[in-house]
């Protein structure tokens, strides 16, 4: 056996703000890596005021093209503990992982975001 590494380690940070209510709008997009690979990161919703609410879906694609729900879930603001992790997810090589939020009510708000890609390697 062979010791796994750490081969490369990419950030995606920045913010999302839907163009208008109803609209799913991608927060990351994952394409396949040239071997397994982890993901992790959360989003901030502490700018979602009464009256909003926002539709939060983790996708993943096993294939590389054919994506499917692993969650979803509708946050209504003002939420309480704002920031959502998406805990690590340990993919094979030819998946692709998605995060999108689609605002339900309310003004489409800023989304700040945070991501860790680390592509798997051995020694």
């Amino acid at each position: 056996m062979c010791p796994v590494v750490i081969a490369s380690k990419t950030r995606y940070t920045g913010t999302v703000t839907p163009p208008a209510t109803g609209m799913e709008t991608t927060v990351v997009d994952i394409a396949p890596q040239a071997d397994d690979y982890m993901v992790e990161g959360y989003i901030d919703l502490s700018q979602l005021t009464a009256g909003d609410s926002v539709l939060v879906r983790e996708l993943v694609a096993l294939d590389g093209s054919s994506f499917r729900s692993f969650t979803s879930i509708v946050y209504t603001g003002p939420v309480d503990e704002p920031v959502v992790r998406f805990h690590t997810k340990t993919l094979p090589a030819q998946a692709r992982y998605r995060v999108t939020v689609t605002p339900l009510t309310g003004a489409p708000r800023t989304i700040p975001y945070a991501f860790i890609l680390e592509v798997m390697g051995t020694l």
